[in-house]
């Protein structure tokens, strides 16, 4: 087990672990859509796509019956992540800062060395965070961006002023791009950057920086 250190998936498992509490309701304006940001539109088909690859995977799983009672509302944890994703993107680009493949594989190859393996590796973000082999590269990338939009705000996230400075920069550009969420899946809450009660990236970083010994649960 791996206890040694924060690795940079605790931020994504954090995040995409923690099940939302939704509780909007009003008219689909737009049908077939999960979400639209910033005029994109986030397809209902590509949500349910990330939604039962991850239950085969689970389903296929020793822990099977837990994993899935631990993720009962799937489809509205990933989308939190979809739409976070795309307010990140367009943060971090205002902020002048990107991504390379490079920093993900190696980011990752650095994650899958501290979990034993990247069988080990997928198997901790199975159950933590509801990612499949094929999506972490999408969680990897979120956490440098994290990382990075950080030090370009000049933002130390171990400090309330720090964690405010970030917050300020995603309600800003959520707030920019304007979140129109499916009312199936719940509201979007601009000031807390989240999709309903889901966990924000910045805080559960905050708080896997404090207690580096800890490994994320996703709580």
């Amino acid at each position: 087990m791996y206890r040694r250190r924060r690795t940079a998936l605790t931020l994504s498992a954090a995040l995409l672990a923690a099940a939302p509490l939704l509780t909007a309701c009003g008219n689909d304006a737009h049908p077939g859509a999960a979400a639209v940001v910033g005029g994109d539109r986030i397809e209902v088909s590509a949500l349910q796509a990330q939604v039962r690859d991850v239950r085969d995977a689970q389903g296929k799983s020793p822990q099977a019956a837990e994993l899935i009672k631990n993720t009962g509302r799937l489809g509205q944890i990933k989308l939190n992540s979809m739409i976070f994703d795309r307010i990140l993107d367009k943060a971090a680009a205002d902020a002048g800062v990107t991504a390379t493949r490079k920093e993900i594989q190696t980011t990752r190859q650095s994650a899958a060395q501290q979990s034993g393996g990247e069988d080990q590796l997928a198997a901790m973000l199975l159950q933590q965070g509801a990612l499949t082999p094929d999506q972490i590269d999408t969680a990897v990338r979120r956490e440098v961006l994290m990382t990075k939009l950080a030090q370009a705000l000049g933002a130390n996230t171990t400090t309330p002023e720090g964690q405010q400075r970030v917050l300020d920069a995603l309600v800003k550009t959520s707030e920019k791009l304007g979140i129109d969420v499916n009312p199936r899946y719940g509201a979007w809450d601009v000031k807390q950057v989240r999709l309903g009660e889901a966990k924000t990236p910045w805080l559960s970083q905050v708080t896997k920086e404090a207690a580096p010994e800890q490994v994320a649960t996703g709580t």
